[in-house]
């Protein structure tokens, strides 16, 4: 037989190793350790999934919704519960059989936006009523009716984000509409679309698609309707649909994760988020914020400075004389840190209200009177609620404005859990949500909260009352025995202090010594954290489990610890955070001898799958894993430059544009890409056909290198899935997968008796 090139060239290409070409067989019989005292990958995708909860007006009730996937139908079926707040009145709840949104137009009146049958949006009037009479000391229980009340329509069925202001009888709410803006003319433009003749897209800037979608003629603006309750106790809405946003080149929320916190309502004017209209979007993160008449009478008026990078979650005090917002200072860094900023509308002045606190807030909100601001903050692997009283305004616009101690050094509410949607209510209440390591949302209230600045530096107690209001999944994991993660620190990369979870497997008994497998947990963004929170995708308590000792670590390049340490992984993504790492993962075993090292696999998605990918190209680090995993990883640093649809994000990571000099000696230096012939570990691929953000060609390029060089090696396509996966049974299948790779190369099966 003749080759057609030299055989020493294959072998170079193709490692012999006997451990390498036979892995070890294949557990035939495996499948999921279940069982009640177990939390297995079917239990978490059939677990509720509370959303956060939404109060009314009064306080007194808020609603929020429960979806429950079930095996048997294959669908996900979902009930809406109105929650008293304050009360003995039990919840109450009605199935939701045809999807759409809630919103609340007075204490007791529920809106159901529902796509109608005419290519339209109908809303829908549900009344709440419960009542108590204090002479007999019975209750009426909470009822919802059970049929809503048609009130009007809009002439879409894509609308979406919907804010109701009672005081200016407007309802406000988003919808992708053509270039003209006209809501109108949607139905008639789609099917001119539709109908055009052919498929193609054709592009003349960015983004050409972004997130899971290919962009196409349509974006997103503001729109305002009259809704209001007449003397005989009849809701009406109104014919005209205002575009206040209109040939502005403003499009907002912004795409393509924003909704409600990109915008917010007073009496008289709506003030928003939207990108810089003259920077190219792909490569500018610049967002500014505008104040706009609610009808659009008058031309929007930016309030920011200009000199900003991306601003979110803009909000009015009660009484609209003052706008907030989250700012971030550098254009084209999505994780840059957040500072609050003050708009004073009377006095035309902004302020920033934290520019020399190291932590970034995520969303922000007024009290009642406009005396303090409440926000919410990573810190430490928490996501924490603080407060601030509100100070008097400067004399002039300034970043850095000379405050007295009170107003910058902020009260921690909480110090658990990850909480989120906060609204104060009235008087002195500040309703949450909050998940954990071991639950998924519940609702919560703080009490007795300080409403003056008197009140606040007197107080005994600034931090209130915290009761959890609802208890959705206690009794369903009760007998899990999940674990609530044990915090470790060591020094990593230039003596920084870096933090990591340690999480045991469902049994564990302390002292026996090489007992259980470890699975190292990667996180992504770079700039992200494993943190005390519910995760629905990577949720580490399904690996305690299934038997495995978890180890997830907070590296450099994660949030929540300061910025500097967020910072310090720009253009540095080989080197300090597995650095940190590696030092970390010595310092567990050590800690942790129950750890039996020489059944060790690791996971991780985003950047935590290119960390499987440089871990790959880096055996020198003497992790020893046995099996590796990558979700949605970067295997080409160059290419993924060019192809990703956010190129904001690689030109500040990689040092600038992919064919630049320095950047092209980064990732020439740090790309998997370049070390293949160093690979030698088992790994599973898995990827989604519209992650947009890493697209499928790098995860199809990692199976295609590993099955040349005769590694075991699998890929896994979820056609219909992103950046995530989020379908179902897609997760169930996922989860499938992993566990059956790992078990194939650390499973008990492979052990001695």
């Amino acid at each position: 037989m003749r080759f057609a090139f030299p055989l020493w060239g294959l072998a170079a290409q193709i490692p012999l190793s006997p451990s390498i070409l036979s892995p070890p067989p294949m557990n035939n019989n495996f499948a999921f350790k279940e069982g009640p005292d177990r939390f297995s990958p079917k239990d978490l995708v059939q677990l509720e999934r509370p959303s956060a909860a939404v109060p009314n007006q009064a306080g007194d009730l808020a609603f929020l919704t429960v979806s429950k996937y079930s095996f048997e139908d294959k669908k996900n079926h979902k009930t809406l519960v109105v929650q008293p707040i304050e009360s003995s009145f039990a919840s109450a709840e009605i199935p939701i059989t045809n999807g759409g949104e809630f919103f609340w137009l007075t204490g007791t009146t529920l809106a159901h936006a529902v796509e109608g049958k005419s290519d339209n949006l109908e809303i829908y009037a549900y009344e709440c009523r419960g009542s108590y009479n204090a002479a007999t000391a019975s209750e009426e229980p909470l009822k919802i009716s059970s049929e809503g009340t048609l009130i009007g329509s809009i002439p879409s069925k894509t609308a979406t984000n919907f804010r109701y202001n009672p005081v200016s009888r407007h309802l406000v709410f988003s919808d992708n509409v053509y270039a003209d803006g006209n809501i109108s003319t949607i139905k008639e433009q789609d099917e001119a679309w539709e109908n055009r003749g052919n498929s193609a897209y054709v592009y003349d800037d960015t983004y050409v698609r972004h997130w899971d979608t290919w962009i196409g003629p349509k974006k997103a603006q503001l729109f305002s309707v009259l809704l209001q309750l007449n003397p005989d106790r009849a809701w009406k809405m109104g014919q005209e649909f205002h575009a206040p946003l209109k040939g502005t080149g403003h499009y907002s929320p912004v795409e393509p994760f924003g909704g409600t916190d990109d915008f917010d309502v007073s009496a008289q004017s709506i003030v928003y988020t939207a990108k810089d209209p003259q920077l190219p979007k792909a490569w500018h993160t610049k967002q500014n914020v505008y104040i706009v008449d609610i009808m659009g009478h008058s031309k929007p008026r930016e309030l920011t400075s200009g000199k900003q990078g991306a601003t979110r979650n803009p909000v009015f005090s009660k009484k609209g004389d003052k706008v907030a917002w989250l700012e971030l200072d550098e254009d084209g860094y999505e994780s840059d840190r957040a500072k609050i900023v003050i708009y004073d509308l009377h006095k035309d002045v902004r302020y920033t209200l934290t520019q020399h606190w190291d932590r970034s807030p995520d969303s922000l909100a007024f009290n009642h009177e406009g005396t303090f601001i409440y926000f919410t903050a990573g810190d430490k692997a928490r996501g924490k609620i603080y407060y601030l009283p509100i100070p008097p305004t400067p004399s002039h616009s300034s970043t850095n404005p000379q405050l007295d101690k009170v107003y910058t050094e902020p009260v921690e509410l909480t110090s658990s859990g990850s909480s989120s949607s906060i609204y104060p209510l009235h008087p002195g209440r500040l309703l949450f949500t909050r998940s954990s390591l071991t639950s998924p949302n519940d609702v919560f209230l703080i009490q007795h909260l300080p409403r003056s600045l008197n009140e606040y530096t007197s107080s005994q107690n600034p931090r209130g009352d915290i009761q959890q209001v609802t208890r959705f999944t206690e009794s369903s994991l009760a007998p899990k025995g999940l674990d609530p993660g044990e915090d470790f620190w060591f020094s990593g990369a230039n003596d920084k202090k870096i933090h990591g979870w340690a999480l045991k497997p469902r049994g564990w008994k302390e002292g026996q010594k090489k007992k259980y497998p470890v699975v190292l947990l990667i996180h992504g963004g770079p700039q992200g954290a494993w943190e005390d929170g519910w995760s629905t995708r990577w949720n580490p308590n399904v690996f305690t489990a299934q038997g495995y000792f978890v180890i997830a670590m907070n590296p450099t390049g994660s949030t929540t610890f300061g910025q500097e340490l967020t910072d310090a992984i720009k253009e540095d993504w080989g080197r300090k955070p597995f650095e940190d790492m590696i030092k970390g993962w010595k310092y567990a075993l050590k800690k942790y001898p129950e750890i039996n090292p020489d059944r060790a696999v690791a996971a991780g998605a985003s950047w935590g799958g290119y960390a499987i990918n440089w871990i790959q190209s880096n055996p020198e680090f003497g992790f020893g894993f046995k099996a590796l995993v990558c979700h949605d990883g970067v295997f080409d640093a160059a290419y993924n430059g060019l192809a990703t649809e956010e190129l904001f994000f690689f030109n500040h990571e990689w040092g600038g544009r992919a064919w630049s000099k320095k950047t092209q000696k980064l990732t020439s230096e740090m790309s998997p890409s370049n070390f293949v012939h160093k690979w030698s570990t088992p790994q599973l691929i898995i990827h989604g056909s519209k992650d947009y953000r890493i697209p499928e060609t790098e995860g199809i390029a990692v199976f295609h290198a590993l099955q040349q060089l005769g590694i075991p090696s699998r890929l896994v396509i979820f056609p219909d899935e992103n950046h995530w996966v989020l379908d179902h049974g897609n997760s169930l299948k996922w989860h499938y997968e992993v566990f059956r790779w790992f078990d194939q190369f650390v499973g008990d099966h492979l052990q001695e008796d």
